[in-house]
């Protein structure tokens, strides 16, 4: 009878987790950290991951709870899985945290972002932009006769595959906002 042959890493459908903490596997997390809404403790998070040389890929940051005055940071960030475990307990451990969520392993999450594209071009570029534009739905927010600015909402990947697109034709600049993800299903995390 042969050794199961099971591949290292655990899918987002797998019921276990078959990572090894100590692979040196660079992964993306999206963490959900909930905390108190006043003055200095975004400094105080982003400075856990400054302080520690890690990187922070993507940040949002609002307010979820008016009266309980609690914001909720959307922090996209990469490592190996020992050094997200080691992000996260950091994390938990400064005082005005509530909670940490890793929706990439708690379960399957949306992941969304907002960016804005400023593309300019004149003739065929100019219809090539708005027939692409068109395919990745998104939309013409400001136009003049020599640019567009394009509004898209997607998934991160979605919106590196427009800029490439766009780039030929004339991408001037770009702005984005973050990825901004929630839990899918039943589950209530913030």
């Amino acid at each position: 009878m042969s050794a199961l042959r099971l591949k290292k890493g655990a899918s987002r459908k797998s019921a276990y987790d078959l990572r090894d903490p100590n692979t040196d596997v660079i992964e993306s997390h999206t963490l959900a950290v909930v905390v108190d809404n006043e003055a200095g403790v975004l400094a105080r998070v982003i400075g856990l991951f400054s302080g520690r040389g890690y990187n922070i890929d993507s940040l949002t940051v609002a307010e979820i709870d008016h009266t309980g005055h609690r914001s909720r940071i959307t922090i996209v960030t990469t490592g190996t899985p020992a050094v997200i475990e080691q992000i996260k307990a950091q994390l938990g451990r400064i005082v005005p945290v509530h909670e940490v969520h890793d929706l990439t392993v708690e379960g399957t999450s949306v992941e969304r972002e907002l960016a804005l594209f400023k593309v300019a071009g004149e003739g065929e570029k100019r219809v090539e932009a708005l027939r692409l534009a068109d395919i990745f739905r998104a939309n013409v927010v400001d136009s003049t006769l020599n640019s567009f600015i394009f509004e898209i909402t997607g998934t991160p990947e979605k919106i590196d595959a427009f800029a490439e697109l766009m780039r030929p034709l004339g991408l001037v600049s770009l702005a984005r906002t973050g990825v901004a993800a929630l839990s899918r299903g039943d589950v209530q995390l913030p």
